[in-house]
C-alpha cells in the first residue's frame, strides 16, 4: 500500500520500495501535494510556491511539465502503474490520492491525541508510550530535502509547532511519573534547541530541583533570565520566579 513520509525527507513508500523524485521543482510539487492529500492545490499556489511572486511567463506549462514528470517517476521508478489515476488534474489545479491515514503525519498527530487523552484519564504510562513512539516518527525537520518556498514554509513552521505540543505532552507524562532524572538531559537538548520556550526551561528547573540539584537549578534560573533579558529586554515568567522561589525555600 501506498504511504509517505514527511517528518524529514520527503519519501514515497510502496512496500519496501522508497522513492523520492530528482528534481527539486518536482519535490517541491509532491510535497505540496502531500501536505494537502487528496485536496486540490491550485494553480495559483503552485505558482506561489514555486517561483515565490516572481513567477516567469511560462509558469503554467512549467508545472504540466513538473506535473507529467511526476506522474512519470510514480510509474516508472515508484512503481505506481495507476500513476494517473493517483495525480489528478482538476479544472483549478491537481489532486494526489491518497488513501486516509497513509502519512507520517496523520499517524503522528493521532498518537498525540491518544496520548493527550491518556493523561487527561491519569494514565501516565500509557501516554508516556505512545508519545514517544509519536515523536519517534520524526527523522528530522520536515521536508529536509525539499526547497521551501513560502508555502511549503508555512506548512513546516506548522508541523514544528505540532511536534512542540507532542514534546511538551510527552515530557508532562514523564513528570508525572517521576521521572526527573531521566528527562534532565532531555530537557537541556530542548532549551538549547527551543531557547525562547520557558515552559521547556521551567520543565528543566522542576527536574532539576526534584531530583537534589538545586544549584543546578538556580543556575539553569539565571541563565533563562540572562538570556531573556538580553535577547528581549524580559524577565521570566511567573511560573519561573515561582519555581526559583521554591529552591531557594528549600535550600534556606
Amino acid at each position: 500500500m501506498l504511504s509517505f513520509s514527511l517528518l524529514g525527507a520527503v519519501e514515497l513508500n510502496q512496500g519496501d520500495k522508497k522513492w523520492t523524485p530528482r528534481g527539486p521543482k518536482v519535490r517541491q510539487l509532491l510535497s505540496l501535494l502531500l501536505v494537502r492529500p487528496s485536496q486540490t492545490v491550485t494553480l495559483d499556489t503552485l505558482v506561489e510556491e514555486l517561483w515565490d511572486g516572481s513567477p516567469p511567463r511560462t509558469a503554467v506549462q512549467t508545472i504540466r511539465t513538473h506535473v507529467y514528470n511526476l506522474r512519470t517517476g510514480l510509474e516508472r521508478e515508484a512503481g505506481l502503474p495507476g500513476a494517473a489515476g493517483l495525480l489528478v488534474t482538476e479544472p483549478t489545479g491537481y489532486l494526489l490520492r491518497v488513501p486516509p491515514g497513509q502519512g507520517d503525519v496523520d499517524r503522528f498527530r493521532r498518537m498525540v491525541g491518544e496520548g493527550r487523552l491518556h493523561l487527561e484519564k491519569g494514565d501516565a504510562e500509557a501516554a508516556a508510550g505512545v508519545l514517544r513512539r509519536a515523536l519517534d516518527l520524526w527523522r528530522g525537520s520536515p521536508l529536509t530535502n525539499v526547497p521551501l518556498g513560502p508555502v511549503l514554509a508555512q506548512h513546516v513552521a506548522h508541523l514544528e509547532e505540532v511536534r512542540i505540543r507532542g514534546l511538551e505532552l510527552w515530557v508532562e507524562a514523564g513528570m508525572s511519573l517521576g521521572r526527573h532524572r531521566e528527562l534532565i538531559a532531555d530537557l537541556r537538548e530542548l532549551v538549547a534547541v527551543h531557547t525562547l520556550n520557558e515552559w521547556f526551561h521551567a520543565r528543566l528547573i522542576e527536574a532539576l530541583h526534584r531530583s537534589g540539584r538545586r544549584g543546578d537549578a538556580l543556575n539553569a534560573v539565571q541563565s533563562l533570565r540572562r538570556m531573556l533579558h538580553d535577547e528581549l529586554g524580559m524577565e521570566p515568567s511567573a511560573e519561573v520566579r515561582r519555581l526559583q522561589l521554591a529552591v531557594l525555600a528549600e535550600a534556606g
